[in-house]
């Protein structure tokens, strides 16, 4: 029995793992964002998104990095 909860509890922490990646992923993603529209606004057409668009990503960062 043991067994099997070690085993249930290294899955739990693999998806934790795997979900803490995506966060950093998408965190890193809007702040690349806020980046590209504040120094070369004309390149967030050029990667076919709109400024509203980018705003609304911008907007789901923590507020510290806003």
């Amino acid at each position: 029995m043991l067994v099997g909860q070690a085993s249930r509890r290294r899955y739990g922490l693999a998806t934790l793992h795997s979900m803490i990646s995506a966060w950093r992923e998408q965190n890193r993603f809007r702040w690349d964002l806020k980046r590209i529209l504040e120094a070369n606004p004309h390149l967030i057409d050029d990667i076919g998104l709109t400024k509203r668009h980018v705003e609304e990503e911008i907007a789901k960062l923590p507020f510290w990095q806003r």
